[in-house]
Formats: structure tokens, C-alpha cells, sequence
């Protein structure tokens, strides 16, 4: 049988995913376990905790007030852990994070073979997409978010803004000529479109005036994608001007496959943070995560 501490960490699980089944699989045990183990606490604390369907699974009254109470004792338990492993070099166990596709290419996966030898015993999961992932309901445990945060209940660590530069390419430039101007690209230049994955409306072209005042111009666009890749792809075959954080474009402009234009009219920079749930989910695995991530991410930050 479970001990105790066990059977919380569990309960909190599958209360906080509606799931008995996502829960074992972020928990990396049998559903059976996991089953097992809910019906021993309510067994326990002697009343039904969890109310279970055929697609769901629902907290009762007493299953919230339990879940109120046991989710800052296992955060004090974390912190206890921490307290007493900070010291110590290698973390073990899997870490599910989830970035931006060309943070994960460009930036992570390059460095990770020196993570991963100083902490030979972590596994990384690393999810990469342009969309915005329910950590809670996906058992992430942090992802890296670029852009303005709305209001959540995750936790944000800021780390600064990057800055985007206007790009096109050499075949597009001689065909266009390069813009000086923002004016220049209402009469007589095309933008690749990109449509936000999460309300795919398509971004306006935006730059910062002399003034420093946010300006928008209404740049025509050919093609409308709605990832980093496809965005650079068709800006490389030519078919417009894109504004992109440099690092991912840096290796293009050094093989003068892109080039900068109007470095005087960028758009204003992105802010980047690191986010995951409550105190609760900051495991030691997670906090040498972030303060890696922090660090990596140093160089391509804004001045």
C-alpha cells in the first residue's frame, strides 16, 4: 500500500487533470496504481473524494477542501527537498516542458548535450509548437511563452524581451528594392503573413517610430502561414518581408541567404518567460531547468 504522502501527490494529480489516465502517464506509473490509490485515501479519510464518469473525472465538495489543504502541504514538502538537495549536483527523474519550435531548435537542442552530461540521470520531454499548451491539463510542468502573457494561474518567471529585425531576401530585394521606409511598403512590397496558432488572425506589420509610438501599416500578403518555419521557408523562396527575433535568422544572414532591411523600424521587442503551475509542481529537476534555460537565453536578449 501507498504511503500517505503518495496518495496526495496522486489525489492532486488526477484532481488537477480531470483524468485518471493523463495523470498515470505524467506520473509515469499503471493506471491500476493510480486507480488503486485514490480508493485507498477515500477509503482512508472515509468519504468519496472524486466523482468518476466515462470521459471525465469531477472533485466533490470534500474532494475540493482536501485538495485546498493538501496542495500547500506538498509545496512545503518541495521547498523542505530543495532546502536539503541544494547542494547536490545530479537531479534525476523526467522533465515535460513545452517551447516555441524554433527555441527548441535553434537555442535548446544544441546546448542540451552539456546539460545532460552535468545531469546524466534527467530526461527531457520536449514538446515544440507554436500553439499555447494547458500545462495542468497536459502534464507539462514549465513551457516558455514569447509574446504578452494573459491572466493565469501559472506561475511567470520574465526573463527579458528579444529583438525582431525586418528580413527579406536577396531574390525578393532585387526584384522589390529595399524598403527605407515605412511608407515604402504599402505602394510596392509584399509581407508573408503569419496567423496566430491560438485565434489565427493574421499580425499586422508593426514598427516603433522616431517617437518611440507603436505604429501598424498595412502590408499586403500573397501566403499566410501559421508556424516559424513555413514563415522563414517562404521568406527565403521570396515571397515577402518577415519580422522574426534575430537568433533564429542569425545563420541566414551570415550565409547572406537573408538580410536585414529598415533596422530603423523594427517592431517593438518580444518579451520572453518561463511559466509553470504553483509552487507544488517546482521540483529540484525544474529549478536547475530554469536557471539553465535563464542563462541560455542570455546572449539573445535586448540590451
Amino acid at each position: 500500500m501507498m504511503d500517505r504522502l503518495d496518495q496526495y501527490r496522486i489525489f492532486v494529480q488526477v484532481a488537477e487533470m480531470g483524468s485518471f489516465i493523463k495523470a498515470a502517464h505524467v506520473l509515469d506509473v499503471p493506471r491500476a496504481s493510480v486507480s488503486a490509490a485514490v480508493q485507498q485515501l477515500e477509503t482512508q479519510v472515509g468519504t468519496r473524494l472524486l466523482h468518476r464518469t466515462t470521459r471525465q473525472v469531477h472533485l466533490t465538495f470534500e474532494g475540493s477542501q482536501l485538495l485546498e489543504r493538501v496542495r500547500p502541504l506538498l509545496a512545503a514538502l518541495e521547498d523542505i527537498d530543495l532546502m536539503f538537495q541544494v547542494s547536490q549536483r545530479q537531479v534525476s527523474g523526467q522533465l515535460r516542458i513545452d517551447v516555441p519550435s524554433r527555441i527548441a531548435r535553434r537555442v535548446i537542442a544544441p546546448a542540451l548535450p552539456t546539460l545532460l552530461r552535468r545531469h546524466p540521470r534527467l530526461r527531457l520531454m520536449l514538446g515544440s509548437s507554436d500553439r499555447v499548451v494547458d500545462l495542468v491539463q497536459e502534464g507539462v510542468d514549465c513551457a516558455v511563452r514569447v509574446g504578452t502573457l494573459h491572466e493565469s494561474s501559472l506561475v511567470v518567471r520574465p526573463l527579458g524581451a528579444i529583438a525582431l529585425i525586418n528580413c527579406a531576401s536577396p531574390a525578393y530585394l532585387r526584384e522589390h528594392a529595399a524598403p527605407e521606409r515605412p511608407d515604402d511598403l504599402t505602394s510596392r512590397h509584399w509581407m508573408v503573413g503569419y496567423a496566430s496558432p491560438t485565434t489565427g488572425r493574421e499580425q499586422p506589420w508593426e514598427y516603433i517610430s522616431e517617437n518611440g509610438a507603436g505604429r501598424v501599416v498595412d502590408v499586403p500578403s500573397q501566403v499566410v502561414v501559421n508556424n516559424a518555419e513555413s514563415y522563414i521557408a517562404c521568406c527565403r523562396a521570396g515571397l515577402g518581408l518577415i519580422q522574426i527575433p534575430r537568433f533564429d535568422v542569425q545563420h541566414l544572414l551570415d550565409a547572406a541567404e537573408l538580410v536585414e532591411v529598415m533596422p530603423a523600424y523594427r517592431a517593438a521587442p518580444m518579451p520572453v518567460s518561463l511559466v509553470y503551475p504553483h509552487r507544488r509542481q517546482r521540483s529540484r529537476r525544474l529549478a536547475i531547468f530554469l536557471d539553465w534555460f535563464e542563462e541560455l537565453m542570455r546572449s539573445h536578449m535586448q540590451a
